[in-house]
């Protein structure tokens, strides 16, 4: 089973990113790179090699659908796994989602205290 040790998070929301970057570092003990847009992350990305990404689906000039579209053509990002944050979660827009390659959507607002057990499961569940 494979571990999940890096995670890049996207989110153009700094509240959001400061209360998930300590959820995912503190509770769930992963490493963590934030981005605070789609362009942030492209240009970052290369060097960090993360075993997850997690992709805000609203945020400006780059979203989420079109971030994920741009990683996948970047060498070596084409399998790594992403999951969607979001709080449009109907289950149309969820497939919708998955339909563009995600493994799972996170809904927004998210616990904090649950977030890191909410990403190992999906990590658990798809890939390890």
């Amino acid at each position: 089973m494979a571990e999940l040790k890096r995670i890049m998070y996207v989110e153009d929301e700094p509240d959001i990113r400061a209360v998930a970057e300590l959820a995912l570092v503190s509770v769930g003990g992963v490493e963590v790179m934030l981005c605070e847009s789609g362009e942030d992350a492209l240009a970052r990305v290369d060097g960090f090699q993360p075993d997850l990404i997690l992709l805000d689906v609203m945020m400006p000039r780059l979203d989420g659908p079109e971030t994920l579209q741009a990683l996948r053509q970047k060498p070596g990002l084409a399998e790594v796994p992403v999951a969607f944050m979001t709080a449009k979660v109907q289950s149309s827009e969820v497939e919708s989602y998955k339909a563009l390659g995600a493994i799972d959507v996170i809904a927004k607002p998210f616990d904090p205290m649950t977030l890191s057990d909410k990403v190992q499961g999906i990590w658990d569940q798809h890939v390890g």
